[in-house]
């Protein structure tokens, strides 16, 4: 099993290649980020070039934090601000040969917003596809994102099935399943066409493996039954310093490629 280092929670109290390189020191095999941007993306190539690491993921923008925003592409009205940042995040993305640009949603409801989430990932799909880049699309919770459009991995299917572009997939956060669907065995099973990226982290407390209700051991060796390939992603939070929450990484990784 690979497993790739979330640097949005792990070692963020740190810069982003720095962060790179304690994750390529921890044992990781990839990692991924949120909002990269205030970050050359040349200093986050040279680290990724210096340990050998592939970054995996980031995120558009949320747009006003202090406002509340959590993700401009399901809100009508602000198509434009929704495809800036459609279009830095590609860009970056390029820049720093990551694979995948989690579309953020945003706090938003109803017809009209489902209609602009969709014009917005036909956009994004079609700026990101001549880059050979993947639009993820990620349900969250509504204790940690109140509000937020996309909440259930039902809706998200229905939405890639709409937009019926290759390059759009799930992203299946298993913290946020769990906490909003659970039963992450068979979900994992019907939706695996569909899955672009897995991510985990414990619930309900969004710890390491092993501080909440899942039987990680069963979880990974279902997700590799599957054959799924791909590092999943640590999105944990480690309540501490990250070093002294990777208890579980060696336990779970077993032998490296």
């Amino acid at each position: 099993m690979k497993f790739s280092a979330n640097l949005g929670f792990l070692w963020n109290d740190r810069p982003l290649p720095d962060a790179i390189r304690a994750a390529a020191t921890a044992g990781f095999d990839a990692v991924e980020c949120h909002w990269p941007y205030d970050t050359p993306a040349a200093d986050v190539t040279a680290a990724l070039t210096e340990t050998g690491l592939p970054m995996l993921g980031l995120n558009t923008r949320r747009g006003n934090v202090e406002a509340g925003e959590n993700g401009l592409s399901a809100l009508p009205g602000r198509e434009a601000d929704a495809r800036a940042a459609i279009d830095e995040a590609i860009a970056y993305a390029t820049a720093t040969n990551t694979r995948n640009v989690h579309v953020m949603a945003g706090n938003a409801a109803g017809d009209a917003a489902h209609a602009t989430f969709l014009e917005n990932l036909h956009y994004a799909c079609t700026a990101a596809a001549p880059h050979g880049i993947t639009i993820l699309i990620e349900p969250l919770n509504h204790c940690d994102a109140p509000g937020y459009f996309l909440t259930t991995t039902t809706q998200a299917v229905a939405i890639i099935e709409t937009v019926r572009a290759v390059n759009l997939k799930l992203m299946f956060d298993c913290y946020h399943v769990q906490l909003m669907e659970g039963d992450l065995t068979h979900r994992l099973q019907t939706l695996l066409p569909h899955i672009g990226h897995i991510q985990f982290a414990s619930a309900p407390d969004r710890g390491p493996p092993g501080s909440g209700e899942q039987n990680f051991v069963y979880l990974f060796e279902t997700i590799s039954r599957l054959g799924w390939q791909g590092p999943l992603g640590a999105e944990y939070k480690p309540q501490g310093p990250t070093e002294a929450s990777l208890h579980w990484l060696e336990t779970h990784r077993g032998g490296r490629e």
